[in-house]
């Protein structure tokens, strides 16, 4: 089958990042200033990806363009979308006290005019190394556009994607023998807590996950007749949640669903990268650290060149 050359990498950037304390998303990171963003798309490209779209939020649109876009013109297919709160079916309102997006699921959702083929969905503020977008990209060239329920996800090891510094959210996964994801459980609050890792739960009880448990870090292969599936959860979740001002629609909620129901079936692959992020402030010496080193070992250039 010959190769497809028009896979879009949809970036998730419209987090505002609240506790790392600023828009991690385009926060230099690489010796020539690079983002995270830089270095997932520079991998991205050389893996077999040719379009690129970012989903944002109105308030940073001026400071992305800046910095993000501006450095792309002329040189890859780029272009973004925005997600913001009143984004939602006519039927249901904005609680007035609702400032956050509603989520990763509703994100995806905003980037739909802009694909129409298999797409990939990221973090804007997560390092998924450079062996990750190629084996996704070599997963998506055995698929066809026919099979509606193809998908696929890059996992990672628990003990491979915590900060030091605080509590992050995780999809736990639970993988059958054929390696398709049979079920993603979200965990909110995933932390060491003397040398164990721990979930807090609702009720203030942790309970000790193993580190081994494959999980999710938003790296999504789809189908585009996912966008189809999401908007019938979406507006099933706000039925439910339209009120609760703090209820978001989450990606690994919405494909676990569509697991059950038999409606997709997600491949998961795993990768020889280190994935590294940046959920809190101190946690971007790490990166930086891990860059220079990349850089020293030949991984990247001292400047990434689009």
């Amino acid at each position: 089958m010959s190769k497809r050359r028009d896979y879009t990498l949809l970036v998730l950037a419209a987090g505002i990042g609240s506790r790392y304390g600023g828009l991690k998303q385009i926060d230099a990171l690489g010796p020539a200033g690079e983002t995270i963003i830089d270095y997932s798309i520079y991998d991205a490209l050389r893996a077999g990806f040719s379009k690129v779209v970012f989903v944002i939020r109105k308030s940073i649109e001026t400071d992305f363009r800046e910095v993000i876009l501006d450095k792309y013109k002329g040189k890859i297919t780029v272009n973004y979308v925005l997600q913001e709160i009143d984004a939602i079916p006519s039927e249901f309102s904005v609680p007035k006290e609702r400032t956050k997006p509603w989520g990763t699921g509703h994100a995806v959702l905003m980037a739909k005019p802009q694909i129409d083929g298999f797409f990939a969905v990221i973090n804007g503020d997560d390092f998924y190394g450079r062996n990750s977008f190629k084996v996704l990209v070599n997963y998506l060239d055995t698929l066809t556009l026919e099979n509606t329920k193809s998908c696929a996800m890059v996992a990672y090891l628990l003990e491979k994607t915590l900060s030091e510094y605080g509590s992050v959210s995780r999809g736990m996964c639970e993988v059958n023998e054929k390696h398709f994801l049979t079920k993603v459980t979200e965990h909110t609050k995933l932390s060491y807590q003397n040398g164990q890792i721990v979930n807090e739960n609702q009720n203030g009880t942790f309970t000790r996950m193993n580190p081994q448990t494959p999980v999710s870090m938003n790296f999504w292969g789809f189908h585009p007749s996912i966008f189809t599936h999401l908007e019938r959860l979406f507006t099933e979740f706000l039925e439910k949640n339209s009120q609760d001002v703090r209820s978001e629609f989450y990606i690994p909620f919405a494909v676990d669903n569509l697991i059950k129901s038999q409606t997709i079936q997600v491949k998961v692959l795993k990768t020889d990268s280190q994935w590294y992020g940046v959920t809190y402030k101190e946690d971007r010496k790490i990166v930086m650290e891990r860059i220079q080193q990349m850089i020293k070992a030949g991984i990247y250039p001292t400047r990434l060149i689009f």
